[in-house]
This record gives C-alpha cells, structure tokens and sequence, in this order.
C-alpha cells in the first residue's frame, strides 16, 4: 500500500486505478483522456464520453476472456455457451447484496479509532470509522467458519465466477444510480453538467448515506476486503477440489493477505490522499471496487486453481525473497517519508541531505529517496510480480494485471514529478540531477 505525497498533495497507489487510469488500460481516444477538472468543451466532453463509455462497456467482457483464457484448454468457453460455468445465476446477486449489507453493518462496529477529517458543505466536521481490520477479521472468520461447517462449498462460487463477476457489474451500476439520484437533494438537475459525465465520474467527493462515506466504505469493504473474500474462496476450493493447498496457490493467497492487512492496519492513511479528496464518486470507481480489485488482483489465483501449477523449492526461496525485499524497501522508505514530513528535525534525520525548495519545504536527497525518486513504487512492482511469478511460464495470461500495475505506476511517477516540477521549480530540476534513476537504479 503506497501513499506518495508530492506537490502539496497525496497521491493514493492501491490498486484502485482512478477514472483516468481505468481509461488508458482499456484504451484511449485519439487525443489522449483529458482531465476531468477541465472545462466541459465539446471536444473534451466527446473525447471524455469516449473514454468513459469503453471503460463501462469493456470492463467485465475484458474480465471475463481473461479468466476464461486462465481455464484448461480442454474446457468449454463459457461464452460459447458452457452451461456448467453460467454467466448469471440470481444468486450470485443476493451473494453480493448480503455481502454489502453485512459491511455497511460491521462499519458501525465499536472498535477501531475515529478520524475527524474536513468538512462537508454546511461546515460539519466529517467523522470516518477506522475499524476496518476488524471487520476483515469478522468477515474472514464467518467465510472460513461456513465453509467448515459445511454451510457452502468454495467450488460453487468458483463454478460461478462469471454469475459472480457480472452480478458486481448490475449491482455496482444500480448502487452508482442510486447515488447519482441521491445527489440531486443537494444540487439540482440543471446545475450537474452532462449526465453521462456526472453519472461514471460523481459530482460529490463527500457523498454520504447514513453517515456513511460512500467513497470510504467502498475503498476499503468494497474493493480491499472484497479481494481478500475472493481469494480465500479460491484457496477453500482448491482444498475441495485436491484435497491440500498447493505451494504455489499458498504463496499467492499469503502474499495477497498480507498486502491486505497491511493496508487494513493503515486504514486512516487513504483520507488526505488526492483520489479520496479530489475525486467524485462515481460508478466507473463503484465498479472498480467490485470488479478490478477483487478479481484482476485475483487473477494468479484463480489461474493457479484452473491449471495447477508446480515449482520448485529454490523457486519458492527466489520468489519470498523478492517478496520480502519488495515489502521491505516500500514498507521501510514510505516510514522514512512519512516522518520526515512529519518532523524534518528529527534527529534520526540529522545525517541526511536535503535541498530547500522556493515552496519552503525540504527535498529529501539522500536515504532510500537518494537512491531512486520513487522507491516505495518500486518496492510495490517488487510484491505485485512476486505474487505473480508463482503462475510459471506456460501462459502469459496471468502475468496481463501485474504489467498493467507497473505501467500504471510507471505513469503516476511521471505524473507526480509534473507535479513537483511545477511546485518546486529548479529544487526539484537538481532533485533529479542528484538522483537521475525512477525506479531501478542505473536502469530506470
């Protein structure tokens, strides 16, 4: 879990891409996506609805050809009409109506803190339950506990993954209608712009139902949380169907968990990020925090089950060491930014060079930000393809979501030190001088 702050601002790294990254990894107009904070130009609005309307579209088909790609090869595709893998089942829909409404319930659980941060539009202090990790707990246990008491079987999820993933589409699409009619009770319909624009990107950034922060819950219990059911229930089937976990399926679904919990344990840390305090909600995030997150991020998992992979042990060493180093140096240069930003007088700073920038804030040259700019990116791309390489060679397929992560990481970076040249001026142009690498030192 990345949270990079520059240029004044925190820029939130999850896996959750905004709706401009959701439009380059499906694709993009001929001009490029154009900021949603522009003016609503007609060329802009044609080229945005574009965008949005291939995203909308594209999303779950793209989904589901990669999964069914992930399958044997022996296997019926389910789009040519495969009744054993069903491509709705009303079930699957109540599956996901039950699993939201049990986290709207646990979000009002009594543990965890309570962060006051900002204020909505009559000037009341917006409050946010940070007990996320509680309710992971709970809803991990009541999965696990069901499956044990034989109260459902893994393998019909699993054997209904497209029902499932199709069932997240309507029902994120019925919540994101909702919401957008909703939001008429504060503005009315003739000051909302175009409606395909206020429907896929949100016209409020604190929408709130109940008390509830729609943007908040669906981040961490939708998207977060949801990852982790999905690929518990992957594990639980591989069990059913083989009677053991194998290595490589222990190490993804370990890998995964941990990267979860770590996010769960930082909850408060997504409120000041850019995608949390500068963006509506609306139901391209709504839709990825039911589809991309959970099943994309999935996607070594549920190849692992379909094909059954083996490996050997001193791949097994190579791979938890990559995963270690990557959490290591994301986990450990992140505590070093945080702090410094904190109290740059630190004195566990004392040793370490820093260039003053005209904005009055100090450059951190040196430590783990003076051997590349962005080193918790990296330490990201680290844990995302150590959770990959798991998969083997025979396919490409399940490798598509971590080329996808780095690239958007990749991009991000660029966009952050747009950012920063812009704020900083000719501190940060000598940043980059003294530290020229990205990523990957004398590479990139």
């Amino acid at each position: 879990m990345l949270r990079v702050q520059s240029g004044g601002q925190l820029y939130f790294s999850h896996r959750t891409p905004d709706a401009q990254e959701l439009i380059r990894l499906v694709g993009r107009g001929e001009d490029g996506f154009p900021s949603a904070h522009i003016s609503a130009s007609h060329n802009h609005c044609s080229q945005l609805s574009r965008g949005i309307i291939r995203v909308c579209m594209m999303m779950t088909p793209l989904l589901t050809l990669l999964y069914e790609g992930c399958r044997p090869q022996d296997a019926r595709w389910a789009l040519l009409g495969d009744t054993t893998t069903p491509s709705w089942d009303w079930t699957m829909l109540l599956v996901v109506f039950a699993y939201t409404a049990m986290q709207a319930a646990l979000y009002y659980l009594p543990f965890g803190q309570v962060e006051h941060r900002g204020k909505d539009e009559d000037g009341q202090v917006l409050r946010y339950n940070i007990n996320g990790l509680h309710a992971f707990v709970i809803s991990s246990a009541l999965l696990v506990g069901m499956w044990s008491g034989g109260v459902f079987q893994a393998c019909r999820i699993t054997g209904r993954i497209y029902s499932l993933v199709c069932a997240c589409y309507v029902f994120s699409f019925l919540i994101a209608t909702l919401l957008y009619l909703h939001s008429f009770k504060k503005q009315p319909f003739s000051q909302t712009g175009p409606v395909l624009r206020g429907f896929a990107l949100g016209k409020d950034i604190n929408h709130r139902v109940f008390g509830v922060d729609m943007k908040h819950f669906f981040m961490v219990r939708i998207g977060f949380m949801g990852w982790g059911m999905v690929i518990t229930c992957y594990l639980l089937a591989e069990i059913e169907k083989d009677g053991l976990v194998s290595l490589p399926m222990l190490l993804v679904v370990t890998f995964q968990l941990l990267y979860i919990v770590e996010f769960l344990l930082d909850e408060a840390s997504v409120l000041p990020t850019k995608e949390f305090t500068q963006d509506g909600i609306g139901f391209l995030m709504i839709q990825g925090e039911y589809i991309y997150i959970p099943f994309y991020s999935s996607t070594a998992a549920f190849f692992l089950l379909q094909q059954g992979v083996q490996i050997s042990l001193p791949s097994v060493f190579l791979i938890c060491l990559l995963y270690g180093v990557g959490f290591a140096i994301y986990y450990i240069s992140n505590g070093q930014k945080n702090c410094f930003r904190k109290d740059p007088s630190d004195p566990a700073f004392a040793g370490l060079r820093t260039i003053l920038s005209p904005s009055g804030q100090n450059l951190l040259v040196s430590g783990w930000f003076g051997w590349v700019r962005h080193p918790n990116y990296l330490g990201d791309i680290m844990m995302t393809w150590a959770w990959t390489l798991p998969c083997g060679f025979s396919s490409v397929l399940p490798y598509i979501p971590a080329i996808l992560c780095t690239n958007m990481l990749r991009e991000r970076a660029n966009e952050i030190e747009e950012a920063c040249e812009e704020k900083h001026g000719e501190a940060w142009k000598e940043y980059c001088r003294r530290v020229p690498y990205q990523l990957l030192p004398n590479i990139y």
